[in-house]
């Protein structure tokens, strides 16, 4: 699909991680040489071999861009997409080496497969983001954002947490387990299906809510629809404390009198990559199947 071309890019990188480096001036000599408008984020600029480049904060950044590229692993991506999810501007990942299931691009391939789509030749994805408040005496003490998960753990305690989880004001199940995964399509992939969970197809819109070592075995993922709010609080008599996360960015401190509401964000993130992506590729490429048989 032919879009219009992109003028202003924004660069970020894996911070304070001089392994970028490389492909960071590898990418910043691509750009150039086609006459880009080219913005690095402050951290990232440091391992730019040139002197007189623009930088500016990543919020900064992602207001004066119509495009960032994430160089690094996923979780440079998801950090990327955090930052900038505020501001609907398209979001391209640069890898470090392995395939991620999000940064789709090597640095040798610069040439063949960003710069068509920098040039308008791109597929695009809309993933959406959670977010995650925490609700103590009806006020919000604590607001987060995830793309991939929110994750309820328990925390400094050898008992399992006893969770009651609502959906949309009506409740669904009490159980005693290690914690509870809610999980967007994109986190599917990740943490998710190490506990168990179903792979979702980044275009069904639906969330997945996954239990961590439930005490009972009939206690098994459920999908909902992605518009729902899922409520969880906690039914212990004695006082506990729990860890929220979302994306590994920690929630400390969450008492069983608090409430931790979670839905998805108003505006989603735009991915991009280049034509031709596979998603099922990517499953194959990562996860090992069917491996020696071609078709």
């Amino acid at each position: 699909m032919h879009n219009k071309p992109f003028q202003s890019i924004g660069i970020i990188g894996k911070p304070s991680d001089p392994s970028i480096a490389d492909t960071l001036n590898a990418l910043y000599d691509f750009l150039t040489q086609q006459d880009f408008n080219i913005i690095i984020d402050e951290q990232s600029s440091a391992f730019i071999k040139y002197s007189n480049i623009a930088t500016q904060t990543i919020e900064k950044l992602a207001q004066d861009c119509d495009v960032v590229i994430a160089i690094g692993g996923d979780g440079t991506f998801l950090a990327a997409a955090r930052a900038i999810a505020a501001y609907q501007i398209p979001l391209i990942g640069v890898n470090l080496g392995r395939l991620g299931f999000l940064v789709d691009i090597s640095p040798e391939h610069l040439n063949d497969k960003l710069g068509p789509m920098l040039q308008g030749d791109y597929c695009e994805e809309q993933r959406s983001l959670l977010s995650a408040k925490i609700l103590r005496d009806n006020h919000v003490i604590h607001e987060q954002t995830a793309f991939n998960e929110v994750v309820v753990h328990r925390w400094i305690t050898p008992s399992m947490i006893e969770i009651i989880t609502s959906i949309n004001g009506r409740y669904m199940n009490t159980q005693r387990s290690d914690g509870l995964i809610i999980s967007t399509p994109t986190g599917s992939t990740a943490y998710s299906l190490s506990a168990g969970g179903p792979i979702i197809h980044p275009s069904i819109k639906a969330l997945v809510l996954v239990p961590l070592n439930p005490h009972t075995l009939s206690n098994r993922p459920v999908v909902i629809d992605e518009d729902s709010e899922i409520e969880i609080s906690f039914s212990q008599s004695k006082q506990i404390n729990a860890l929220v996360t979302c994306d590994h960015l920690e929630i400390p401190d969450v008492l069983i009198s608090d409430k931790i509401l979670i839905q998805k964000q108003a505006n989603p993130i735009t991915i991009l990559h280049p034509e031709g992506h596979d998603f099922f590729n990517t499953l194959r490429e990562k996860l090992n199947w069917s491996r020696g048989n071609h078709i």
